[in-house]
């Protein structure tokens, strides 16, 4: 049952236990600057994100169970210390974005920050709506802080503005904050997700996966069409096409993670694709 359960689960592009999961997601990869103080230091299939300031700096994600070593190794090869992160953010409670993020409150003694809704998976380790399986659990941590909608977070001359956008979990956290690139300011978003993924919407037997989450994935929806970014940036490499934007800022030239329309895009093709998925749901509940 486990294992069908699983194999289900990641058929539906949803995090699963690390033994099945795609090996990209655990795989070091080349940490890199995007733009002026913002930098990336996940693996090769999921992100994590570095801002620097004068004051400290603030990692956003914790990647997968095995990550943080990886995390930290990352910002080593930037020229930082591990040592130097004060505040750890998150973007949503689930094992393949929070696996990571005890070992790194543990090794820099950072303050961890983040929405309320997920406190309590953060704090048991556990993903909300499917806690008998085991193999989505991760480590626990303790949250030192709670987030407040729309409430900016500041460390040194870094300014980061939660904008709550609950659904793919009930405390998914979009990040909205400043960049530069070559002098120029950009409006950087950090979208949690909206996809369904394993998320039951409805179901006869069991219910949806937390109370009023259809809801919550409309409000946020209404939310993210209201944003502007010049840079989006996501989750998982796949969601924002992260290994062709670092080929072509390689190469040189205009930095390819510029892109005012990518936003629209984005939260145009998954709102399709969970008014999809809720009305399979649906008919499959009759």
């Amino acid at each position: 049952m486990r294992t069908a359960l699983i194999a289900g689960l990641l058929s539906a592009g949803a995090a699963v236990a690390a033994p099945t999961s795609p090996p990209a997601w655990s795989a070091p990869t080349d940490p890199f600057r995007v733009a002026d103080n913002l930098y990336y230091v996940g693996t090769a299939g999921i992100s994590a994100w570095l801002i620097t300031t004068p004051k400290g700096h603030i990692v956003i994600d914790g990647a997968m169970p095995t990550s943080a070593p990886l995390i930290q190794s990352s910002i080593r090869q930037l020229g930082f210390q591990p040592k130097d992160v004060k505040i750890l953010l998150n973007t949503h409670a689930h094992f393949d974005h929070t696996g990571g993020l005890a070992d790194l409150k543990r090794d820099t003694s950072a303050r961890l920050l983040a929405n309320p809704a997920d406190r309590k998976a953060l704090e048991t380790g556990t993903y909300p709506g499917w806690e008998e399986m085991r193999g989505l659990d991760f480590a626990p941590v303790k949250v030192d802080a709670d987030l407040k909608d729309g409430q900016p977070v500041r460390l040194g001359d870094a300014v980061l503005t939660p904008r709550f956008t609950p659904g793919h979990s009930p405390g998914c956290t979009t990040w909205t904050f400043q960049a530069k690139d070559k002098g120029q300011p950009l409006n950087v978003l950090l979208y949690c997700s909206t996809s369904v993924a394993a998320n039951r919407l409805v179901s006869r037997d069991r219910g949806p996966q937390y109370p009023g989450i259809v809801e919550d994935y409309r409000r946020s929806f209404t939310l993210l069409k209201t944003l502007k970014a010049d840079v989006f940036l996501a989750p998982h490499a796949e969601q924002f096409g992260l290994e062709a934007k670092r080929a072509r800022l390689k190469a040189g030239g205009a930095n390819p993670f510029v892109d005012p329309g990518e936003l629209a895009r984005r939260v145009a093709e998954s709102e399709a694709a969970f008014r999809q998925e809720l009305a399979r749901q649906e008919a499959s509940a009759k």
